[in-house]
């Protein structure tokens, strides 16, 4: 008589087989991330090892300026006036009939400078500049000319890499400050036109409590994030393979690398550093 396919063994070894395939996908998940560190720590050793050879060739620094820093200003004025105006209104919502609005600009001046600033700005140029330059090599990858550049003895971080990295560096912190600024400007308008603030109350409460070590966490906090962005940015699209579909896939890993490990920076630095 054969035996039932419902009967206790038949069971046993379906569950035995997806214990197998589980496993499977987990080492196969564990070799691809081990690999992905191990070539993301080459890459930096590459990196660092050119990256003081900037001065050599500085109109490819300069462009990557221009490219991170002086374009992305009018983006991240444009979030920066709205984050600072809504977080005013919230803020006002949140003191009505508890708090004196004299302490709105000192809740508006701690949280642009030291989480919505540095945090939103970073977020910003992660989807915009940090995607740009991921698709521009990721380009050049898949279209062997990076493959060129390596027969041509062209150094491809010390050309391509190394200014990007420097760059980033250099101008979160810059963008950081204008994106405070900016700020703290929306959170003004609306204190003053929606709620009659005069701006010397406004600007009494943000100094108040201010303190110039939250300048400084904020600008460390731009710093890593600078190299956060264009590190993920560089590597995913260098390592783009199998054309178009390739590139895509390396932009979305390159943002969503970049964004996570914004976050997670973000609150080790503060956890450190406050």
């Amino acid at each position: 008589m054969a035996k039932s396919s419902s009967s206790p063994f038949h069971f046993f070894g379906r569950f035995l087989l997806g214990i197998d395939q589980l496993m499977l996908w987990i080492g196969n998940w564990v070799l691809k991330g081990f690999d992905s560190v191990v070539g993301f720590v080459g890459f930096l050793g590459e990196t660092f090892g050119v990256a003081w050879k900037f001065y050599r060739h500085p109109h490819f620094t300069v462009e990557q300026l221009y490219s991170i820093g002086i374009s992305s200003i009018p983006l991240v004025a444009t979030t920066s006036v709205f984050t600072g105006a809504v977080t005013a209104w919230q803020a006002a919502y949140l003191f009505s009939d508890f708090i004196p609005l004299t302490f709105l600009g000192t809740a508006v001046g701690k949280s642009i400078m030291l989480e919505m600033g540095p945090v939103l700005t970073a977020l910003v140029v992660a989807g915009r500049t940090g995607a740009g330059m991921t698709s521009e090599l990721g380009s050049m990858s898949v279209t062997e000319q990076l493959d060129a550049m390596d027969v041509l003895g062209l150094d491809r971080y010390q050309f391509l890499v190394a200014p990007r990295v420097i760059s980033g560096l250099v101008m979160l912190p810059v963008l950081c400050i204008v994106s405070a600024f900016v700020g703290l400007m929306g959170a003004l308008s609306v204190a003053v036109v929606f709620k009659g603030m005069e701006p010397s109350l406004f600007w009494k409460g943000v100094r108040i409590f201010y303190d110039d070590w939250d300048v400084v966490v904020a600008l460390v906090k731009a710093f890593f994030f600078g190299f956060i962005i264009t590190t993920f940015g560089c590597y995913a699209g260098i390592r783009a393979r199998n054309g178009a579909e390739g590139v895509g896939s390396a932009i979305e890993k390159s943002v969503q690398a970049s964004s996570v490990s914004i976050l997670i920076a973000n609150f080790l630095i503060g956890y450190i550093l406050l």
